[in-house]
């Protein structure tokens, strides 16, 4: 693991019980983007990338951010820290093989005063503020929490190329990110994934292979993840409206 120390807000208060680390996950490979990298496509001449991290630096709960990325986007994502003054990152490290390792990686890093940890998609430029501290708040109570959105559409389950019965949606969600976990909870969930070897495909579940709940806030269909060329036109028009303060759906 490589790792670039900047100059960041680190006397932030981390005495408050809601001193949270933020790991922004942006070690991808932007496979179905078109040769495109995710993080760096252009939204209203802002980086969706920056637009992640400028979100979690307006946040007062927030005390500092990690950021983890392809060892050949290093000293990219450094610089975009410092030409968009996101003073709370105090570290752009390497992650590893997979999204596990790489996040792993980054909750190591977060500083050792950290009560929670928050973990969030760096694919993920619309996130609000509301989000972040509502998730903070409620990780605080509960110990682990997530954003989610209730199911809408009808869910099927095939067998051999057939439908084979309809999934009922009840209690169904859609889970976002940031996910945000006590820092001592996700160390040790991170790492016995890691360990065995467990396919995990976000961070909730490495908490709930350990018996650990997690707790649901209210997500927003608006919180969307690039991964397709067209997701970036829609986020595009989802942070033009909202600049202009304009609903947007």
């Amino acid at each position: 693991m490589i790792t670039h120390f900047l100059p960041g807000v680190v006397k932030i208060l981390f005495k408050s019980p809601l001193a949270c680390s933020a790991v922004i996950a942006a070690a991808g490979a932007s496979q179905r983007m078109g040769g495109d990298d995710k993080l760096f496509a252009g939204l209203l001449g802002m980086p969706a990338l920056a637009h992640a991290l400028a979100a979690f630096q307006g946040c007062a709960y927030v005390s500092e951010i990690i950021v983890v990325t392809r060892l050949d986007l290093l000293e990219d994502v450094t610089k975009l820290c410092g030409d968009y003054s996101i003073s709370k990152a105090v570290k752009v490290i390497t992650g590893g093989g997979t999204r596990l390792e790489s996040v792993l990686n980054g909750v190591m890093a977060a500083s050792k005063k950290a009560r929670l940890i928050a973990i969030h998609d760096g694919a993920r430029p619309c996130i609000d503020s509301g989000i972040i501290k509502n998730t903070i708040e409620a990780a605080a109570k509960h110990h682990a929490a997530a954003p989610g959105i209730p199911v809408a559409p009808t869910l099927k389950r095939g067998k051999n190329g057939v439908i084979a019965d309809t999934v009922d949606r009840k209690d169904l969600y859609e889970i976002q990110t940031p996910q945000v976990f006590n820092a001592s909870i996700i160390k040790g969930a991170l790492s016995d994934a890691f360990r065995k070897s467990q396919d995990i495909t976000d961070d909730c579940m490495a908490a709930e292979l350990i018996g650990v709940p997690v707790y649901v806030t209210g997500g927003s269909s608006q919180n969307i993840k690039l991964t397709t060329a067209e997701d970036v036109a829609v986020a595009e028009a989802i942070l033009r409206r909202r600049a202009e303060g304009k609903p947007c759906g």
